[in-house]
């Protein structure tokens, strides 16, 4: 599954929402659920893990009408930890809950390179441009210039590329003669040489389609005697070697990349809260049925069973929710 035909796929969508809506009782739930002392955590997660985005902000919509709050910042003061980090992400449309991630990968001392990666590397042209709108929309910058600011060298130069979405094509359309050209010169640019040419790397890797490059990598492999993942790893270290991985990973097979993704968030001590709420709030109802597939088909176990192994109480319920059914 190329990436570019992933968000098109309805059989993925795990959360799809109430068939017979309406946002007012839901809101009063909600409301009733907050008010006075305590707060019934579980009548929160059954209204809004079981409700579409789009739902959503209709119910915050009525929320606001009927009882003059806000409610998202009614939710915040109601909950905490990791189970109101959840909660509130899955309040943000999307696009805006993408640029929040950004944004937020991206302020205070330090960055999160990782997280600026995987939502670039994995989003269509399309996607990237409403991510870039919301940004701008809610934090007065431009994406673009903040990514400039924030990183530098080779793995600036790449995260801009990939922000440029040039490597959307639906068309399937393939050069055999460019992707052999492009093959050679990945080799020459790398095996063949002392040092790296990284900028013939993140110009093919950034501007070339999904079908395109899956021919590339065919070729190289025939030229090199060794996978362009085993290249990259020689050739290059740190964030850019991520970078470049997870282009390659995305452009081969998307639902295993963030099958990845959340095997790792959970996998060995701790749990990345972070990796693990963005990829089911964001892939809930775009693939997330498909990547449940495959990490069943990569782990030998089921995305939901890890989640209860490795989370707990009301974060996990909601978590879980989201997940549905297990195939």
């Amino acid at each position: 599954m190329a990436w570019w035909k992933a968000w098109i796929e309805q059989e993925g969508v795990s959360v799809k929402g109430s068939p017979h809506f309406n946002p007012n009782p839901d809101a009063e739930t909600l409301y009733k659920a907050m008010k006075g002392i305590g707060t019934n955590e579980q009548a929160i997660i059954d209204v809004l893990t079981k409700r579409s985005n789009a739902q959503r902000q209709e119910i915050a919509k009525s929320f606001k009408a009927q009882f003059g709050k806000d409610l998202t910042e009614t939710l915040k003061s109601e909950l905490s930890g990791k189970f109101e980090r959840l909660i509130i992400a899955l309040m943000y449309p999307p696009y805006r809950y993408e640029a929040k991630e950004l944004y937020d990968a991206m302020k205070g001392l330090g960055t999160k390179e990782g997280v600026i990666i995987e939502i670039l590397a994995s989003r269509t042209k399309n996607q990237l441009r409403e991510i870039m709108k919301a940004y701008e929309e809610d934090y007065g910058s431009s994406l673009e210039e903040d990514i400039q600011a924030d990183t530098s060298g080779y793995l600036e130069r790449i995260l801009v590329c990939l922000l440029q979405g040039s490597r959307d094509d639906l068309s399937g359309f393939v050069d055999p003669g460019l992707a052999l050209q492009d093959a050679q010169d990945l080799y020459a640019a790398g095996e063949k040489i002392c040092g790296t040419d990284e900028m013939k790397f993140i110009t093919i890797l950034c501007t070339r389609s999904a079908t395109h490059l899956m021919r590339v990598f065919e070729e190289y492999e025939k030229i090199a005697n060794k996978s362009i993942e085993d290249s990259i790893k020689s050739e290059t270290h740190g964030s850019l070697e991520e970078a470049m991985l997870t282009v390659v990973k995305c452009t081969r097979n998307l639902h295993s990349y963030f099958a990845e993704r959340l095997y790792y968030a959970m996998k060995g001590a701790g749990t990345r809260d972070g990796t693990l709420i963005r990829n089911i709030v964001s892939r809930s109802e775009i693939d997330l049925n498909l990547i449940k597939r495959q990490f069943n088909k990569m782990y030998g176990k089921t995305l939901s069973s890890m989640i209860m192994e490795d989370t707990s109480g009301d974060y996990k319920n909601a978590l879980l929710n989201l997940v549905g059914n297990d195939l």
